[in-house]
Parts: structure tokens; C-alpha cells; sequence
């Protein structure tokens, strides 16, 4: 009986680590006046001098260099992003071989007849007139970046 609630203890910690580690770092749009819109560059997670954006060039998740940023062609670690619906969308990166990449023109999420692929102009995740859309430019219920 002991061991099971150290098992127990142990997962619960584990799992509180590793979801710990996770950050929002806003949401993928092209809303210039949402408040946590990416595009947003006087928002948190728009400016290009804030710790927490993607637009931040000498930030971890907006530098060339960093391991966890959108803007590395070489990273596989890049932020994730998820729907308003839960659905997993891939990863924001410019790695173009990455097989999650959006910027993967064969991948599930970078190709533009993907159904999960935000680049599809007629996918309910990537069209100009899906409130799911990044591309939607009047939409707040875009998708969620998470960073590592």
C-alpha cells in the first residue's frame, strides 16, 4: 500500500514538473488590438521587447540562435500550437524540414491542403474568415502558443 501512494506521489510530481515548464506566449493572429495577439506590438506578446515574444529578436523564443524560438531554421524544440478546440496545430517554426513545422510545406501542419494546417486559405484553422484563424484579422479565439 505504501508503494503505491509513493508511486502516486511521484507521478503527481512528475507531472506538475513538466506542466510547469510550459508557457503561453499568447496567441497566433493577425489582431493588430488584441491584447495577447502576436501581432500586437505594444501587447506582451507582440512586442519585440518583451521576454515572452515570439517577435522579441534577441529573446529565446524570437532569436535565431535559441533552441526554443520560432525564428531558428535548425530547431525541432519550437513553441506548439493548439486551437481554440484543442487541436494540436504544430509547431510556429521556420525549421522547414521539421515534420511538425508550419513552415513544412509537405507536413501535416505546413501544407496548404492540410485540414490542420493554419497556411490552408480554405481549412477552418488557416482561412481569412474562421474565427479559429490566426489569419482571421478580427478574430480573438485564434490559436494558443506554448513555449517549452
Amino acid at each position: 500500500m505504501k508503494r503505491i501512494v509513493c508511486l502516486s506521489i511521484v507521478l503527481m510530481l512528475a507531472c506538475a514538473s513538466a506542466h510547469a515548464q510550459q508557457k503561453y506566449l499568447g496567441k497566433l493572429s493577425t489582431n493588430r488590438y488584441a491584447s495577447n495577439s502576436t501581432s500586437n506590438q505594444y501587447g506582451q506578446y507582440g512586442s519585440r521587447y518583451s521576454a515572452n515574444s515570439i517577435n522579441n529578436p534577441y529573446g529565446q523564443y524570437g532569436s535565431q540562435y535559441s533552441s526554443k524560438s520560432v525564428n531558428n531554421p535548425y530547431t525541432t524544440t519550437a513553441p506548439k500550437i493548439y486551437a481554440s478546440d484543442g487541436t494540436y496545430l504544430g509547431k510556429v517554426s521556420s525549421n522547414q524540414y521539421d515534420s511538425e513545422s508550419t513552415s513544412n510545406p509537405y507536413g501535416q501542419y505546413g501544407s496548404k491542403y492540410s485540414a490542420t494546417s493554419v497556411n490552408n486559405p480554405y481549412g477552418k484553422y488557416g482561412s481569412k474568415y474562421s474565427s479559429q484563424s490566426p489569419n482571421n484579422q478580427y478574430s480573438s479565439d485564434g490559436p494558443v502558443i506554448i513555449g517549452e
